[in-house]
């Protein structure tokens, strides 16, 4: 994308995207696909094993996570997706763990046709993580699926094509397309005025998807399918079009990595491209599953494609600058879009993934991480005086931000007077301040968890109150600071007396 700086024609789009977020609420499709549970174990390597040449990991963290399909559903759930979910697991410890976590996505999950049978077992990912950097992948693969459970999946899926406005096809070879299910249902979907697209897996003929709307494969996949590797110019367009008329597709869009997306719809002489923005990438897992999300959901929302393509590209971007596989909030892909923040402080504004780099390198160059948190509506003087203040108790400031809806339950309906967009903006201009993670959970834990600060610090007005994260800092070390505030400043009492002073000009 062109700099925000260089034309106003950037802000149009930006804010014409910014609206396509908007719009992705409560549209409903249909997803198919295989289902995997994702296991990391997080911890820190300071030793390597007597018993062999490997790195120990002392874990300190497990997470549970949707994976395969399940992960591009939790990406259509939290983006407000009316998802309606087709798919297998086994009747195991994996396949109720995989039920669970669907049951606590932030959006509608409809999955009466998630089928549980006795005789599949689930498909297990473990990744091991040092930090930032994963050390190995542990794989439990499940069995192929019978004809019987195949026959019920597929009509289970043809049954919920009047319901929905787009069909997704998340293809991980593990079965659940296979015997030519994808190639009639995108025949149904079609018949119906309905799109269809696919996120292929190299593994899969890609045979089967013949007569989709649209596919979305990598530069590797695009390779196996038509024996052209997508290099330069000349050769995406050639395999772009080699895919659309081999296997009757409407459009393809190639990710390509660093390249961004190419965009050809069949019949065009050239295509269009998307530049990716220059990124610190950390992990590409889950960057296929999130084009398929958004790409899919934006047109499902009826999205001029371009415009689809272009928020797609952006997510993907996004997604690779975290570990392992995170769905991205509305509030994050707006924020992205830079609607409010300069692009220098929107680089202080950043997920807890995303967060996890910055802080190791601070911290490997011997600077002390220092973590406060709080809500910073309205922020005022006290404000400033407290947040420098945390600041000279070490290096490196990391701020959690609550946001918008976790400060309503903290502090009622009016409350904040700014949304999450613009007080982190705020924040990030502070100099004091060197990263902002918004945070929805209750406590702040899990970001102290995570980032380990060396020190954490709070208000004076906590000496008598119970500090959330003490045991877990004074536990590894780490100790917390009180910091004076301003007296007789706060964000209540500047409201109180711009009350005040509204019903003095009203009288």
């Amino acid at each position: 994308m062109t700099h925000p700086g260089k034309s106003g024609g950037y802000e149009r789009a930006a804010r014409r995207l910014g609206d396509l977020v908007g719009a992705l609420a409560n549209v409903p499709v249909l997803l198919v696909g295989d289902l995997m549970l994702d296991r990391y174990l997080w911890g820190d390597v300071s030793r390597i094993s007597p018993e062999a040449p490997v790195p120990v990991l002392k874990v300190t963290r497990e997470e549970l996570r949707l994976g395969g399909a399940g992960c591009v559903a939790a990406n259509l759930s939290t983006l407000g997706a009316l998802v309606h979910f087709v798919g297998a697991v086994g009747d195991d410890h994996p396949g109720r763990l995989i039920g669970e976590l669907m049951d606590g996505l932030p959006s509608n999950v409809e999955r009466s046709g998630l089928l549980t049978d006795p005789s599949v077992h689930t498909t297990q990912k473990t990744r091991l993580l040092a930090r930032t950097q994963q050390l190995m992948r542990v794989d439990r693969d499940g069995e192929q699926l019978p004809p019987e459970l195949l026959e019920r999946l597929e009509a289970a899926a043809l049954a919920k094509l009047d319901e929905v406005q787009a069909v997704l096809i998340s293809d991980y070879a593990r079965g659940v397309l296979k015997a030519g299910m994808c190639t009639r249902l995108a025949e149904a979907a079609r018949a119906r005025g309905i799109p269809c697209i696919v996120d292929p897996h190299p593994n899969t003929p890609f045979e089967q998807f013949r007569g989709a709307t649209a596919l979305t494969p990598n530069r590797a996949e695009t390779a196996r399918a038509v024996g052209i590797l997508p290099q330069d110019e000349a050769s995406i367009h050639a395999a772009a079009t080699a895919l659309i008329e081999r296997y009757e597709l409407d459009w393809v869009a190639l990710t390509l990595d660093k390249d961004g997306i190419h965009l050809l719809k069949r019949g065009e002489a050239h295509g269009q491209r998307f530049p990716a923005k220059s990124r610190a990438v950390f992990d590409v897992t889950g960057a296929g599953d999130m084009v398929l999300t958004v790409l899919g959901l934006s047109v499902a929302a009826g999205a001029p494609l371009p415009d689809a393509v272009r928020l797609a590209n952006v997510a993907a971007g996004l997604e690779v600058e975290r570990i392992g596989v995170v769905a991205l909030r509305p509030d994050e892909l707006v924020a992205e879009l830079g609607l409010h923040a300069p692009p220098a402080l929107r680089k202080k504004i950043v997920s807890l993934e995303q967060a996890l780099p910055h802080v190791n390198e601070a911290r490997q160059e011997g600077a002390r991480i220092v973590f406060t948190n709080g809500c910073f509506d309205l922020l005022h003087a006290g404000h400033v005086h407290f947040l420098q203040g945390c600041r000279e108790k070490g290096d490196f400031l990391v701020v959690g931000l609550n946001t918008d809806e976790s400060i309503r339950g903290l502090k009622g309906p009016d409350r904040p007077v700014l949304n999450l967009d613009q007080r982190s903006t705020v924040l990030a201009g502070m100099e004091a301040v060197d990263l902002v993670i918004p945070f929805a959970d209750e406590t702040p834990v899990k970001l102290i968890s995570t980032v380990q600060p060396d020190i954490l610090c709070k208000g004076e007005d906590y000496v008598d109150k119970v500090v959330v994260g003490r045991e877990i800092v004074e536990g590894y070390g780490g100790r917390v600071e009180l910091v004076k505030l301003l007296p007789g400043v706060s964000t209540t009492r500047v409201i109180e007396r711009i009350g005040q002073q509204s019903s003095g000009d009203e009288a």
